[in-house]
């Protein structure tokens, strides 16, 4: 495994991720902005944040498993959000452990989100791209 995820001392220690993933892979691996698209391009979970996030992960991780990756190899991700207001929280954490529960694995890399005013389409609601070192 090329990454290694922990918490730095002195940091609060956060459920959703770790503060600082070191990297000792060969090779640098950068997933396109994921949005909440199926196979066929449509738009999964309109109107529904939790959903699109759940949805984004489950691209995310086809993304990293084409490049012959896993979330293990994750060293960052980044979380783009419409309309962003800190009450939308619990629907970004319930997103996140619903991908968690499909895809089997608790993925924590350190991660940072930003609020902005539109993505590609309304029906959008959040876009994650992500940063992994493959060995």
């Amino acid at each position: 495994m090329a990454i290694t995820l922990t918490n730095a001392p002195g940091l609060p220690e956060v459920d959703i991720y770790r503060h600082v993933s070191i990297a000792t892979g060969t090779r640098l691996v950068h997933i396109s902005g994921q949005v909440s698209w199926d196979a066929e391009g449509a738009t999964v979970a309109e109107g529904d944040l939790a959903g699109q996030i759940a949805q984004c992960y489950l691209n995310v991780g086809k993304a990293l498993e084409a490049a012959g990756g896993t979330f293990d190899d994750v060293a960052k991700l980044t979380f783009y959000v419409v309309d962003w207001t800190p009450d939308k929280m619990p629907q970004v954490l319930d997103g996140i452990a619903r991908a968690a529960e499909a895809l089997g694995t608790a993925p924590v890399p350190p991660a940072s989100l930003f609020g902005i005013v539109a993505l590609d389409v309304p029906e959008h609601l959040v876009e994650i791209e992500a940063t992994a070192i493959l060995e």
